[in-house]
C-alpha cells in the first residue's frame, strides 16, 4: 500500500508541477547536502538489483529517498526533445520515476514538455479518405520536398539524413547506420512540424507516390536488417536506451487508443500523437511504411517465434498496426 500510494503521489505532483528542467533540477539537488545522498541511494536503487546493492534494508531505504524526494526540485522535472544533454535529463528523470526492485514503474507519463500545437495534424489513418478527394493532378509528397527545400533549416537537416544514410563504409561497403539514425533524429527533433508531417505523412493515390513517402527515412540503412528480430528483444534494447525508452513511453501515452472515446483515441490530440510518432525514427524500434498501402506502419520486427511472450508481442505490435489514434 505505501509503494501504490507512492505511485498515486509521483503522478499527481508530476501533474501539477510539470515544466522543471530536470538538469537544472539535478544540479540544485546535487549542491544541496540533504538531497544529494537521497538522489544517490535513489540511482542505486534503480541500477541493476537495487536490493542487492543496498543490503536487506533496501526496499525501505529507496520508498524513503522517493518519498523525500518529492518534496525537492526534482519533483515533476521534464526534459526537451532534442535538447543539449538530453540522454543526462532523462537519467535523472528516469531515476526518480523508476523502481527496478519493486517490479514497478512509477510512470504514468513521459519525460517530455508537452507540446502545443496551432493546430491538429490528421490522423495516419485519414491521409486515405483525404487521397481521393481531388488529388488526382497533385503530389503532395513532392510538393511537401519542395518545400522542405526553400526553408533553409528543413533542407539543410534533411541533405545531412539523406548524405548520411545512403554513404556507404570504407570497410563493410554499407551504410552507417547509427549515423544514419543520429542524422533522422536531429531532422525530426529540430525541423517543424509543419515540414517533416507533410513529409512523411502526406496523402497519395499512386503506387510511385506512396513508395516516395515510404523512402522518406531512407529505409534500406534506417529500417530495414535482412530478417526481422523479434519485438520483444527490440523492446527491451529500446527500454535500455534513456532516450528511445521515453520516445516510447511517450508515443505510448499520447497514442493510447480508448473504445469508450468518441475519436477512438484517450487522449484525443492526434498531432501530439503524430509527432510522438515521428520521435521514434531513429530509434531501435523505427517505425515505417512496411509497404505501398496508405497506412500500414510498423517496426522492423516481428511476433513469430515468441512463445511465452506471444500475447505480450502482438500487443507491442498492434500499438503500431492496429491503433485508432494513428
Amino acid at each position: 500500500q505505501d509503494i501504490m500510494g507512492l505511485l498515486f503521489c509521483i503522478a499527481l505532483i508530476d501533474v501539477l508541477l510539470a515544466g522543471t528542467d530536470c538538469l537544472v533540477a539535478g544540479d540544485s539537488c546535487s549542491s544541496d547536502e540533504t538531497c544529494s545522498p537521497r538522489l544517490r541511494t535513489l540511482r542505486q536503487c534503480v541500477a541493476g538489483n537495487g536490493s542487492m546493492k543496498l543490503g536487506p534494508g533496501a526496499r525501505s531505504q529507496c520508498a524513503n529517498a522517493v518519498s523525500a524526494l518529492l518534496s525537492s526540485p526534482l519533483r515533476g522535472c521534464q526534459c526537451k526533445r532534442g535538447m543539449k544533454k538530453e540522454k543526462n535529463c532523462l537519467s535523472i528523470y528516469w531515476s526518480l520515476h523508476q523502481s527496478i526492485i519493486h517490479g514497478l514503474n512509477l510512470v504514468e507519463s513521459y519525460p517530455y514538455e508537452t507540446v502545443q500545437r496551432d493546430y491538429d495534424y490528421v490522423r495516419l489513418a485519414s491521409i486515405t479518405a483525404d487521397s481521393d478527394v481531388g488529388m488526382t493532378t497533385v503530389n503532395r509528397c513532392l510538393d511537401a520536398a519542395k518545400a522542405c527545400n526553400v526553408d533553409d533549416l528543413c533542407q539543410k537537416l534533411r541533405t545531412e539524413y539523406v548524405s548520411a544514410c545512403i554513404k556507404p563504409t570504407a570497410k563493410s561497403g554499407l551504410c552507417n547506420r547509427p549515423k544514419c539514425n543520429k542524422a533522422l533524429r536531429r531532422f525530426f527533433d529540430r525541423v517543424p512540424a509543419d515540414y517533416t508531417h507533410e513529409l512523411l505523412f502526406c496523402p497519395c493515390t499512386d503506387t510511385a507516390c506512396a513508395e516516395r513517402r515510404r523512402q522518406t527515412i531512407v529505409p534500406s540503412c534506417s529500417y530495414e536488417s535482412g530478417e526481422k528480430p523479434n519485438c520483444i528483444i527490440q523492446k527491451k534494447m529500446c527500454d535500455a536506451d534513456y532516450v528511445c525508452r521515453s520516445r516510447l513511453a511517450q508515443f505510448r501515452f499520447v497514442c493510447e487508443p480508448s473504445k469508450t472515446s468518441a475519436s477512438g483515441c484517450k487522449e484525443g490530440n492526434y498531432g501530439a500523437c503524430l509527432l510522438a510518432y515521428t520521435g521514434l525514427i531513429g530509434s531501435t524500434i523505427t517505425p515505417n511504411y512496411v509497404d505501398n498501402s496508405t497506412s500500414n506502419v510498423a517496426p522492423w520486427c516481428s511476433c513469430s517465434p515468441s512463445g511465452s511472450t506471444r500475447d505480450e508481442c502482438d500487443r507491442f505490435l498492434g500499438f503500431f498496426t492496429d491503433n485508432s489514434c494513428l
